[in-house]
C-alpha cells in the first residue's frame, strides 16, 4: 500500500493584469516562478494572473490574456509582482477614479505579503499607490525621472541595475530585467541551490548578439497628477 504524503504549503504569487500591460513583463515571472515547482521541496508555487474581472486582458503587443481570478477571488498572496505597460494605462491608473480599485488592490495584496516587487514601470504603479515610499528602488531608464517625482522614493540609477532589493521590496529595470529580477527573487526566497535549478531548467545564460547602451531618461512621459 503507498504512503500518502502531505500536501507541500503553497507560496500564492500574485500578478495584476490591466488592458495594455506588458506581454514579458507577465511572461518572464511566469516562466520563472513557475519553474522552481521543479526543483523546491518545501512549499508548492501557486501564480496567479489576476485583475478586475476575468474578461480578456489585451497586452500592449496584442496578445490576448485571460486572468485566473478576480480581484475579490484572491484577497491575499505571498509576493505582489506588479507589472510595467502601456504608458496610456498607466496613466488612466495612476491619474483617474477608473484605476482606484487597482492601486487598493496593490496595496491590500501588499499589506499581508511578504514581498512586494514590480519590473519595468511597474515600479510607478506602487509608488503611485505609497508602497516605495522609504525605499530604494529603480524601473525602466526611459522613467526614472518619473519615479523621481516621488521624493520619499530613493531612485538607483548608477550603473543601471537590472533590480534592487531593498528590504522586502524588489523592483526592476525594464522588461526583460524582469528574468533576471525573477531568478534573483528565487534565490530569495528558495535558495541558491533552487535559483541555480531554475536557471539550467529555463536554460538563462544569456548573450545578447549586440551591445549598446542604455540612453539617459528625458522628461518624464507619465507625469505626476495630485499627491
Amino acid at each position: 500500500m503507498s504512503q500518502l504524503t502531505e500536501p507541500k504549503p503553497e507560496f500564492v504569487i500574485c500578478i495584476p493584469l490591466y488592458q495594455g500591460v506588458d506581454l514579458m513583463d507577465v511572461a518572464a515571472p511566469t516562466e520563472i516562478f513557475t519553474s522552481l515547482n521543479e526543483y523546491w521541496t518545501l512549499r508548492e508555487v501557486k501564480l496567479f494572473h489576476v485583475a478586475e474581472t476575468v474578461q480578456k486582458v489585451v497586452t500592449r503587443d496584442g496578445t490576448i490574456l485571460f486572468p485566473h481570478k478576480t480581484f475579490a477571488e484572491l484577497p491575499h498572496a505571498d509576493l505582489l509582482w506588479t507589472p510595467g505597460g502601456d504608458p496610456k494605462a498607466l496613466a488612466m491608473i495612476m491619474q483617474t477614479a477608473a484605476g482606484k480599485p487597482f492601486l487598493d488592490y496593490l496595496k491590500q495584496i501588499s499589506n499581508k505579503a511578504s514581498w512586494t516587487t514590480s519590473v519595468c514601470e511597474g515600479a510607478l504603479l506602487l509608488a503611485q499607490a505609497g508602497l516605495l515610499d522609504g525605499y530604494s528602488a529603480t524601473t525602466h531608464w526611459a522613467f526614472l525621472n518619473c519615479l523621481r517625482e516621488y521624493p520619499e522614493i530613493n531612485v538607483v540609477s548608477d550603473g543601471y541595475p537590472r533590480y534592487v532589493i531593498d528590504r522586502d521590496r524588489v523592483t526592476g529595470a525594464g522588461i526583460s530585467a524582469g528574468l533576471d529580477e525573477a531568478l534573483a527573487i528565487v534565490e530569495l526566497i528558495a535558495g541558491t541551490a533552487n535559483a541555480i535549478g531554475v536557471q539550467q531548467f529555463v536554460q538563462y545564460f544569456p548573450r545578447p548578439p549586440v551591445m549598446g547602451t542604455v540612453p539617459d531618461a528625458g522628461p518624464c512621459p507619465i507625469p505626476r497628477v495630485g499627491p
